[in-house]
């Protein structure tokens, strides 16, 4: 059975898929398949790297491009993917797209300059060394990408000739060899610190002879080995006694930092003085220089003030409201300002110094006109108040605790020459006093009027009809206006109007009549407010529908007033002997009128009482009888 199975292996052998490729012509033919393959009756097996030893390598090692797909160490059975065989010996088994290559899949990625570098800058016999030479099978070198060093000298020029070692990205990158601020000079013995720190690298490290920076053998125990002594050996200590590398002009000062302590001179440094620069007060650095100290203004010159404060109580000094620990904010309080010619009370307490005391630097004004509110502020009421009995005396209607709201009262009002009575006691001040341009170019509350008739505020409901009667000047040369007729308690109290002063006196029953009664509105809602009452007639027909039938119309106008007033309508006034052709004489004088007037007809569906005709002979009201004579 095995001699079997063996034939059958045998026979599949003598089977190729296809000739090799040239590199592979060596080992060609069906004698050779073991040199690639193992026996086998499952998947199939290579033996890729059993030659291939300089890629096995580094795939054990986990680097270069191999490793980047992940290949088991030892194994084949992953090259067959990228690199087929048996397709003739002109197939090229490497197919490499260069320009689509990720050259950080072989663990070097190309970063800044780098990446615009052609391949053969880099990938040259001369970049590969004999060590890696040793493990390469290809014979020429020119067509291998392996055994490059990823070290930066393996291509560039070390200018330091290996004095700062081999590991060149400690202080410089891809992008600019110029760039060293990766470097971490505290690495160093000399730690970069203060503005030595912004320092240019060449400033220190300056050409030796060999014209190339020197980066050893370079002096920095003492700070006189870069900087000249400006104090030309003044001061015994050494620099560090009162400098710092923040700053040459930066004292120590702090009291773990302090070396040079300045309050064992006449003059301690307190204060801000802590931290102002020696040349402030040393000029040019002269420290032997005595100078005065006595006074604020020894050093301090000119007087910012301008002198405002040389007759102040307790003298002129500036510790007066002034501290060493800064100028600002001054010391000068509310309670120093009581003991001034002006306190300040109310709002003017909270107001912040420069509210008052514009800043303008050494001309800010503190000597200031108070005697008037406008001194300061400005006139919101444009002049309005400007003349008598006012004469812009602000505090007369405002206090210093606000603004608004005024104090102006109702007794305030009462003493102008509006006194407000009535519904205009309720009525809000803006209601009245609105924003108007009559005074300035910006809105303002107006409080001044040339007249100040009703019409001022209130339209006109009746459109002008009654301004005969409202132009009346009364004794005091006013002119009466809608007083008239209305007052201020309210719109529809109209008993100041006298009817009698018209053209129809209200008489007898027309004196309890309302208005709308005659002078009816067009919309019963708006009551007399759109009333034309000019337009009412003054005949009793205007009003009073005929009751008569028109049984004593003249030309189509009954008279009512021929025989009825406004007193009364029963009983009728007519006088039957002067205006009835039947005088009443005798008995007749004392017979009811409905004894004689009994005839009714129906007009418009309602029974009238006619008086025509009434016959005027005896039978026609006493019949056919015999008579007895009437004694005289």
């Amino acid at each position: 059975m095995l001699s079997a199975l063996w034939g059958a292996v045998a026979v599949e052998g003598q089977i190729s898929p296809g000739p090799l490729s040239r590199a592979h012509q060596s080992i060609n033919g069906l004698t050779d398949c073991t040199s690639c393959h193992e026996i086998s009756l499952g998947e199939k097996t290579y033996k890729c790297l059993s030659c291939h030893t300089e890629i096995a390598s580094r795939i054990a090692a986990r680097r270069g491009l191999h490793a980047f797909y992940n290949p088991q160490p030892g194994s084949s059975q992953k090259c067959a993917g990228c690199h087929s065989e048996h397709n003739g010996e002109d197939f090229t088994i490497i197919k490499f797209d260069i320009r689509a290559f990720d050259h950080s899949q072989t663990g070097y990625k190309l970063e800044g300059k780098h990446a615009g570098v052609e391949c053969d800058r880099c990938h040259l016999p001369a970049r590969i060394s004999e060590r890696e030479r040793a493990t390469i099978k290809v014979k020429d070198l020119n067509k291998t990408y392996l055994g490059v060093s990823a070290d930066c000298t393996n291509c560039h020029q070390d200018s330091h000739k290996g004095r700062l070692g081999q590991n060149c990205l400690q202080c410089h990158d891809f992008t600019d060899w110029k760039d060293v601020a990766k470097f971490d000079h505290s690495l160093t013995r000399y730690p970069l610190t203060g503005l030595h720190a912004d320092v240019a690298c060449r400033q220190c490290h300056a050409p030796g002879p060999d014209q190339q920076p020197r980066y050893r053998g370079i002096a920095f125990g003492d700070c006189g080995n870069c900087h000249t002594d400006p104090h030309r050996g003044s001061f015994s200590g050494s620099c560090q006694s009162c400098h710092r590398t923040s700053g040459w002009k930066t004292i120590a000062t702090t009291e773990m930092d302090r070396v040079f302590d300045h309050s064992r001179t006449k003059y301690p440094l307190l204060g801000k003085h802590a931290i102002v620069d020696c040349d402030s007060c040393h000029a040019h650095g002269d420290f032997k220089k005595p100078l005065a100290f006595q006074k604020c203004s020894d050093c301090h010159r000119p007087d910012p003030h301008g002198g405002q404060f040389d007759k102040l109580a307790g003298g002129s000094g500036c510790s007066n409201c002034h501290t060493l620990d800064g100028f600002k904010p001054s010391t000068f309080g509310l309670k120093r300002h009581a003991t001034t010619a002006y306190p300040l009370k109310g709002k003017h307490a909270s107001l912040q110094c420069g509210q008052c005391h514009i800043p303008k630097g050494s001309a800010t004004a503190y000597k200031m006109k108070f005697q008037y509110c406008t001194d300061c502020h400005a006139d919101a009421h444009a002049v309005q108040f400007a003349a008598a009995p006012y004469f812009n005396r602000c505090e007369q209607c405002h206090s210093v605790d606000r603004f608004e709201p005024s104090t102006f009262s109702l007794l305030s009002h009462s003493k102008s020459s509006f006194p407000l009575n009535g519904s205009h006691e309720a009525v809000p001040c803006d209601s009245c006093h609105k924003q108007s341009l009559e005074f300035s170019a910006t809105p303002t509350a107006q409080y001044r009027w040339t007249e100040l008739t009703c019409t001022t505020c209130h339209a006109d409901p009746h459109k002008g009809r009654f301004n005969e009667l409202t132009r009346r000047v009364e004794a005091k040369g006013i002119a009466t206006g809608c007083g008239v007729c209305h007052s201020a308690r309210t719109w529809n109290d109209l008993s100041r109007f006298d009817h009698f002063e018209t053209a129809f006196p209200l008489t007898g029953a027309h004196e309890m009549v309302k208005c709308t009664g005659c002078h009816k509105p067009a919309i019963v809602r708006d009551g007399l407010m759109h009333v034309d009452f000019k337009l009412t007639r003054k005949e009793c027909e205007g009003c009073h529908a005929d009751v008569h039938g028109q049984q004593f119309a003249i030309h189509g106008t009954t008279a009512c007033m021929r025989c009825h007033d406004s007193k009364r309508w029963k009983p009728s006034l007519l006088n039957h002997d002067t205006q009835t052709s039947f005088s009443l004489q005798g008995a007749h004088r004392n017979v009811p009128c409905d004894s004689c007037h009994k005839l009714t007809r129906m007009v418009s569906g309602e029974a009238v009482l006619f008086y025509k005709p009434t016959p005027m002979e005896c039978v026609g009201c006493h019949g056919n009888r015999n008579l007895k004579p009437v004694a005289n």
